[in-house]
């Protein structure tokens, strides 16, 4: 077996050799000449891939959560009122978050693996007012995918501004940020952009901005604010040298080289892919009898896919499956958590990563000795690539 294992799991995903070059370099100083320009080239193929001509691309030294606080703490004002649609465990997350900065937060809720109806959110949009409505756009603890389009329709009705933690779904997932009107739309490196962790990543909307310039009382943290780091991010687009916080030099880089290949690809290439290896994933899992989180097919997402462990077999699959050098995520929301496992699939995977998997899958299934015909799900996935 070889000692290298492929990494499946909702991130960090696998990379390109191109992107881990870039990372092994020597250290620019933040203020060469050669990094300022490679920065500032990052900063505008971020528009390009969020699809936001208008946008003012962040790209800041932390993780997703980091991204969430940096979109919550910049437009929320105490007494603000928020609405979060409930998906999952991400969706308590950007709750709580809304509250530590002073928001009043309501919750349409739903069960776990589905989504509250388009209509009870509009319904609770137009019962107070609210100054931005939050969705999780592919929440990891469910791998339930949000209509992002829809919903932030419906928050225009009203005026709120549209939030959008997209950080399993950004480059994976079809976002439209300028057309639908998204206001926030934010990731990690780590995810489907391609690059190792350590960068939080945003784009804000015009409306956003001006959101944020209108504010009445301080921002409530300081390494968040918008203040410190606007004019830095402008700075370096402008190609000249700016500082509040020293940024991760190599994964700057790293992400000019990403965000290049992304655009090269083709953002709508790249959705489709996306929805392409998806099928064939869950075409696999589907004929060997496994069955997934999100209640409705509509709600799959196309970055990762959470499936039920079957009937006689728990968690100690993962760890037959490592053994067959394949590593995938266990459980992660708290009600169902010992029950179901998570596979990532987005990022560089494609056929050959899929099918490795699903024959990984396969022969940790037959030692945990759950019954299925041998070579049904490697077979199911093939079937669908063949067709597509």
């Amino acid at each position: 077996m070889k000692e290298r294992r492929l990494l499946m799991i909702p991130g960090p995903i696998e990379f390109t050799d191109e992107v881990l070059d870039e990372m092994s370099k020597p250290t620019l100083s933040h203020l060469d000449p050669a990094f300022i320009e490679e920065f500032g080239q990052a900063l505008e193929k971020m528009r390009r891939v969020w699809l936001a001509p208008h946008g003012q691309p962040f790209a800041v030294a932390g993780s997703g959560t980091l991204a969430m606080e940096l979109a919550a703490a910049n437009i929320t004002e105490p007494g603000d009122n928020v609405l979060v649609v409930h998906t999952g465990y991400f969706s308590d997350r950007m709750a709580d978050i809304f509250r530590l900065h002073g928001a009043n937060v309501d919750i349409v809720p739903s069960a776990v693996g589905d989504l509250p109806g388009p209509e009870a959110i509009r319904a609770q949009l137009k019962a107070k007012k609210y100054k931005a409505l939050s969705v999780t756009h592919v929440d990891t603890s469910t791998g339930v995918r949000a209509d992002v389009k829809n919903l932030a329709a419906a928050a225009r009705e009203t005026g709120a501004l549209v939030v959008v933690d997209g950080v399993c779904a950004v480059a994976g997932e079809e976002l439209r940020m300028e057309d639908w009107g998204v206001d926030i739309a934010l990731t990690a490196s780590q995810k489907a952009i391609g690059v190792p962790p350590g960068l939080a990543l945003l784009v804000a909307s015009e409306k956003a901005l001006a959101a944020f310039n209108a504010r009445k009382t301080p921002v409530r943290a300081y390494y968040c604010d918008w203040q410190y780091w606007l004019p830095v991010m402008q700075a370096y687009e402008a190609r000249k040298p700016a500082y509040f916080g020293t940024p991760p030099v190599n994964l700057v880089r790293a992400l000019n080289v990403s965000l290049a290949q992304i655009l090269i690809e083709g953002i709508d290439a790249r959705f489709m892919r996306h929805a392409r290896n998806a099928r064939a994933f869950r075409a696999g899992l589907s004929a060997i009898g496994l069955t997934y989180v999100p209640v409705r097919e509509e709600l799959y997402a196309n970055t990762l896919t959470a499936a039920y462990y079957p009937e006689g077999v728990d968690a100690g699959l993962l760890s037959r499956i490592a053994e067959e050098g394949v590593v995938l995520a266990g459980g992660l929301h708290p009600s169902i958590k010992t029950k179901y496992f998570r596979i990532g699939h987005m990022g560089m995977s494609d056929a050959s990563e899929i099918l490795a998997t699903l024959g990984a899958i396969e022969r940790g299934l037959a030692k945990s000795g759950y019954a299925f015909d041998a070579g049904a799900a490697v077979a199911a996935a093939q079937a669908v690539y063949k067709k597509l």
